[in-house]
């Protein structure tokens, strides 16, 4: 049975006054998004942006080496794609889709022309963008001073929220990559959980199976980031 898609799967659209919806919804375009599709590389001029509806996309932090690390996630609560907004037309990020599904793609010229238009859309999207830069530095924060064992937890937790799923299709060598630590690690914190009860990973499938307890196992960085979504965008969180 095919599943059924439309903007308002994206929790930012859900909020946009009816007359923005009118000037946007006609210039989006529906895409697929599979498991480790580029949405952009590092450097790259930014021409489209993206809300994803059912997929997650990590933004990455690239090194002159090709080592990457994670700095955030976006899915169904946001957009990729702020540097478009926000005066800059590249980003030395890269974004990668992390768990497989669909977004819809606007022109970047559209969404500009939008966002000068529409006071609403701009206090939407500056809110949404300073939850992100958030996230970000909580990222940042928890990869210097916390375990594989919490960050794990914090990662999981995110990537449910987005999903609206209590299961991940995931490697734990794609966790590794995201958070840039060692493969070793994660395996380790992984197992730990599962003998915990709070999950089980099974040929690249990860289910939560004790929420609360994955919760009481994480550091404070979830919460945070959590809290700060919940209050710049309470509009969205209460549909």
């Amino acid at each position: 049975m095919s599943v059924a898609h439309f903007p308002e799967q994206n929790e930012l659209f859900q909020v946009l006054p009816e007359e923005a919806k009118a000037r946007l919804f006609p210039h989006l375009e529906l895409v697929d998004m599979p498991l480790s599709l580029a949405v952009y590389e590092s450097g790259d001029t930014l021409k489209h942006v993206y809300f994803p509806t059912n997929c997650i996309i990590s933004l990455l932090y690239v090194m002159e080496n090709g080592s990457s690390a994670e700095i955030a996630i976006v899915g169904n609560e946001g957009m990729v794609g702020i540097s478009l907004f926000m005066g800059g037309e590249t980003t030395p990020n890269r974004g990668v889709v992390q768990s497989a599904g669909y977004a819809y793609r606007l022109k970047g010229s559209v969404l500009k022309q939008e966002f000068a238009r529409s006071e609403s859309l701009q206090h939407l999207l500056l809110r949404y963008t300073q939850a992100l830069i958030t996230q970000m530095s909580q990222t940042a924060v928890c990869n210097r001073h916390h375990t594989v064992h919490q960050q794990l937890c914090r990662w999981l937790l995110m990537s449910l929220d987005r999903l609206k799923s209590d299961q991940l299709t995931m490697t734990q060598e794609l966790i590794a990559n995201m958070l840039g630590v060692r493969r070793e690690g994660v395996t380790a914190a992984a197992g730990k959980l599962q003998e915990q009860g709070l999950i089980q990973y099974r040929r690249g499938k990860i289910t939560v199976l004790d929420r609360p307890g994955l919760e009481r196992e994480c550091c404070e960085c979830y919460a945070v980031v959590k809290r700060e979504f919940d209050r710049l965008l309470p509009s969205v969180k209460a549909r």
